[in-house]
């Protein structure tokens, strides 16, 4: 091919086609991912999971549930819950954190024994790295478990992978940190994960 209409057509790809690309991805791309998801894994977590309803059989804490389906060879499984990270309460090298028993508490009021819905993401992975299913958990009256951590200030916007919220998570945990609710009331920097630290330095300190 002639390098004058190969430039043309890079140039013609780039001001023309590129943006149209940009555009159909923006309207339909979520739709258009999700279709391939469901065609490629028919037997997989989306078909088994995604917008379906299950009860909360056990609270591991703030952001980590069991609902009542198997995984595997586990009689239930396992959901971290995608887009906040809760203060620990029994990681076996950092143990208890500042707030990690009101955030379980929390999340024991909201979810133990209701029938919630699970909302798989087609922005990132569906499981996390210990194998545990990655999903938003809708409460019967339309909350999301997630976004109410992050709100009510018992969990942090988890800034390390991409999820579909996270732009919004980001919002909700300044307004808690602004108005001072939950953790944000009383938290010292050394409180904090070492991840939020090292992702906002500007986070509690203080001249």
């Amino acid at each position: 091919m002639h390098r004058t209409v190969r430039n043309g057509l890079i140039a013609a790809f780039i001001f023309v086609l590129l943006p149209i690309c940009v555009v159909l991805d923006h309207q339909f791309g979520d739709h258009l991912r999700q279709y391939i998801q469901q065609s490629t894994y028919p037997d997989g977590d989306w078909q088994k999971y995604h917008n379906k309803t299950f009860t909360v059989v056990e609270v591991i804490d703030g952001d980590t549930i069991d609902i009542n389906i198997s995984d595997g060879k586990h009689p239930n499984t396992r959901i971290r819950l995608i887009g906040v990270d809760t203060p620990e309460t029994k990681h076996p090298t950092v143990g208890l954190m500042y707030y990690g028993p009101q955030a379980t508490e929390f999340t024991t009021s909201l979810a133990l024994g209701k029938q919630v819905t699970v909302l798989l993401d087609t922005a990132g992975d569906q499981r996390g790295y210990y194998g545990r299913l990655l999903a938003y958990i809708q409460l019967p009256d339309g909350r999301v478990i997630n976004a109410e951590l992050v709100k009510n200030g018992y969990g942090y916007a988890y800034l390390s992978y991409p999820h579909s919220e996270f732009s919004n998570y980001q919002s909700l945990m300044k307004e808690a940190i602004d108005n001072k609710v939950g953790l944000w009331k009383n938290a010292t920097r050394d409180d904090l994960p070492k991840w939020l630290r090292s992702k906002r330095p500007d986070l509690l300190r203080h001249p």
